[in-house]
């Protein structure tokens, strides 16, 4: 059941006639309206949704009976101006009395759009997929991808005139890059602001519109666009590129959002800022200890393996992992896999037998 109260939104008693909700209506909206001093977008919202219901019969009766209205599949109370016609409305009045026509629905769209207008119109982002190896991930790389897109034209350096023509004062918008217009409407005059369309929101024109980009300042092209790929970046992640997206004529470049993916490296995996790297090496080698050259992301090192290692040790080579930041870096583990023979010749079984009269 709806918690609100329509009724009381509006101001009126449950046996209010249709004209009496229609006028508490018009003299609430009109005084809530977001473009007046006294204006509350919320409040002039919650009087939209009541006149919605009890301005319509079939709709007033269902609130009435149930508290709730079934015009939706989900059979709750219609939320907004959902449902509601305003075509009853194409006749409003203005300041003096006079039927003004006009078109509600641009209205209301321009109010909850939070003036739309007046907001800076920005170009489309755009997503591309990168492919890394393993070494790449962890130690970084700048990257070039050349992109077909809407960019500033390379004629004209995005000013729209030839080189040399120069621009002048947008004759549309008087120089300011915007346009304003009043509109009469049952509550009153309202002031919207738009931008020009003539200049593209730049409040110059050229005298001599560039051949290459007819005078948009901007045009489909091929752009090679650097992508620096920081130290020690995870599969999945996401690189934003602020403004190396689509541009519009006048308004702000979009964004490039690059995905990184990292190739497995079966050698080498990742535990946070650490890198877990597997070695095998021989049961002597285990019992008696040696010294073996083992290959890392920074080239050839000799790691000493002490006698008497277990399956399934690590040994440990500090600074040798992920880079933190400034020389910091993680460190480099050696997991010890031990291989043990499927077959012993008569001289390594004579020995493994003495071995084990030993103990070992």
């Amino acid at each position: 059941m709806s918690s609100k109260d329509y009724y009381s939104i509006l101001g009126v008693e449950k046996s209010a006639s249709k004209d009496d909700i229609k006028k508490a209506f018009r003299k609430l909206a009109h005084k809530y309206h977001p473009d007046k001093q006294s204006g509350d977008e919320q409040r002039f919202k919650e009087i939209g949704e009541a006149y919605a219901v009890l301005g319509d019969e079939k709709k007033r009766a269902e609130y009435d009976a149930y508290g709730r209205t079934f015009g939706g599949a989900g059979g709750g109370p219609q939320g907004g101006f959902g449902g509601f016609d305003f075509n009853d409305f194409a006749q409003g009045f203005g300041q003096h009395g006079q039927q003004v026509e006009f078109d509600f629905g641009d209205l209301f769209s321009d109010i909850f759009s939070g003036q739309r207008g007046a907001q800076q119109r920005r170009g489309r982002d755009i997503s591309i997929d990168v492919e890394l190896s393993f070494k790449e991930s962890i130690f970084g790389v700048e990257r070039r991808v050349l992109l077909n897109k809407t960019g500033l034209c390379h004629e004209c350096d995005g000013s729209g005139a030839e080189k040399g023509a120069g621009t002048e004062k947008c004759t549309t918008c008087n120089g300011t890059g915007k346009v304003h217009e009043t509109k009469q409407t049952m509550f009153g005059a309202f002031a919207t602001t738009r931008p020009c369309e003539v200049c593209h929101s730049r409040g110059e024109v050229p005298k001599a519109k560039c051949g290459a980009c007819a005078g948009m300042g901007v045009k489909k092209q091929e752009e090679e666009i650097p992508i620096a790929v920081p130290a020690g970046i995870n599969n999945g992640e996401m690189i934003r590129l602020t403004g190396a997206g689509e541009v519009i004529p006048g308004g702000m470049a979009g964004d490039l959002y690059v995905k990184v993916h990292v190739k497995d490296d079966p050698r080498y995996k990742k535990e946070g800022y650490d890198i877990v790297m597997p070695l095998s090496i021989k049961l002597t080698d285990a019992l008696l200890g040696a010294s073996m050259k083992i290959e890392t992301l920074d080239g050839e090192l000799t790691l000493k393996i002490p006698a008497g290692i277990s399956f399934g040790e690590r040994l440990r080579i500090k600074n040798k992992g992920v880079p933190k930041g400034g020389s910091s870096r993680g460190d480099l583990y050696v997991k010890i896999d031990i291989q043990v023979p499927g077959k012993l010749s008569r001289a390594a079984k004579k020995a493994a037998e003495a071995l084990r009269e030993e103990g070992i």
